[in-house]
């Protein structure tokens, strides 16, 4: 259906769902528009009159009913994969909402699912991926330029949320309802970033505080410890309640260092040569300078200053346009659906570690053990049916 527009049912009318309606009413996505809505709500239907598009109170329905080529999922987390699959085996192009799961097993299923269906396009919503600021990170840290990884930490505590945000919905920040906290409802974009930059930790080590600050059952603090491999490390910092919060990214590496601050300021430091060499061909003259503050440091690193600047709805708008193209066979995802598995696996590990009080593997994680715990806490919560 090369230069087409893709025409999108938008399941779930709510604020995510209501942002994309709007971008394509405005035609800020020439390649697509609105097929069709679909909520439980029956108020919604309104809504969807007013942008001339048929109303389904039951997401099969709109699937079913030959009005479109796609669908978005802005429905509850655990709901991902129960649509994007229904989506795929009826033919329908599925691009799901961050996470794409809240646990592994759910997420590897729809995985697995959409590849026995290469002729459908699966992906999912990291519209940060569409941020010249992270595309050039990762460009220059894939070039090999710094060398390699020696550490990178993120503090990321921006995601600051009062107690009546928790107290507007039943089911926000529940085991059973939401199937997390923080590291599932604000910070998803930020693990599929480290990762999709500095590459999959092979384990992790975790401090977790459930309802530390708000009155909630799952995570509002995490401290995160990963290990790379090749005595490479990290540490991923965030929280719900730092009012004045922080946004902090650095990369340290064999021949330089990134610092992004508050996702808008980059610094890059190339060295001359790999800092090892650096320090074992130093001589004994330069190296007492140092220590007198005479050496001229200008010979060993050069640093470079960029700032960045983003539009609110512009990177949304580019992930539509992004996925209406390659359901036209013009481009390749940006966020492949198979992706959206390294933050769900990440977030997993955490809680895990932290629920066992050790270390855990990422590499080979441990996905029934991650649910039997998962399952535990949904259990003594008693509102929400058990997983599997």
């Amino acid at each position: 259906m090369s230069g087409d527009q893709v025409r999108l049912g938008i399941i779930g009318l709510g604020a995510e769902g209501g942002m994309y309606a709007r971008l394509l009413t405005e035609g800020k996505v020439p390649t697509m528009r609105i097929g069709a809505i679909g909520d439980i709500l029956p108020e919604k239907k309104e809504r969807a009159d007013s942008y001339g598009v048929p109303f389904f109170a039951d997401y099969r329905e709109l699937i079913d009913s030959g009005e479109v080529d796609a669908v978005v999922t802005t429905v509850p987390h655990y709901l991902h994969p129960e649509v994007g699959i229904y989506a795929l085996s009826q033919g329908v192009h599925a691009l799901v909402e961050k996470p794409v799961a809240v646990y592994t097993k759910q997420a590897r299923e729809l995985i697995d699912f959409a590849a026995a269906h290469p002729e459908l396009k699966f992906g999912v919503f990291f519209n940060q991926r569409t941020n010249p600021l992270y595309k050039d990170l990762k460009a220059l840290l894939d070039s090999g330029e710094l060398g390699a990884l020696r550490h990178t930490s993120w503090i990321i505590t921006t995601w600051w949320r009062p107690q009546p945000y928790y107290d507007q919905s039943a089911w926000r920040a529940t085991w059973g309802g939401e199937g997390g906290g923080v590291l599932v409802n604000q910070a998803p974009h930020q693990l599929d970033l480290w990762q999709w930059i500095c590459g999959a930790p092979a384990s992790v080590f975790a401090k977790v505080q459930y309802g530390f600050r708000r009155d909630i059952a799952t995570e509002d603090e995490v401290n995160a410890l990963v290990d790379f491999g090749h005595g490479a490390t990290g540490t991923f910092i965030t929280c719900t309640h730092d009012l004045a919060g922080t946004d902090r990214l650095e990369i340290l590496c064999d021949k330089g260092k990134i610092v992004v601050d508050r996702s808008r300021k980059v610094t890059i430091t190339r060295l001359a040569d790999e800092e090892q060499t650096i320090s074992a061909t130093m001589s004994r003259e330069d190296a007492a300078k140092m220590f007198t503050g005479q050496f001229d440091s200008a010979s060993l690193m050069t640093v470079e200053e960029k700032d960045y600047s983003s539009a609110h709805g512009v990177q949304h708008a580019e992930v539509l346009r992004n996925f209406a193209a390659a359901v036209n066979g013009e481009e390749e995802l940006l966020a492949p659906g198979a992706d959206g598995i390294m933050g769900v696996r990440l977030a997993n590990a955490i809680h895990l570690s932290s629920w066992l009080g050790r270390e855990v593997s990422v590499e080979d994680f441990d996905e029934q053990a991650y649910l039997t715990e998962l399952n535990k806490r949904i259990v003594a919560e008693g509102e929400y049916p058990t997983r599997g």
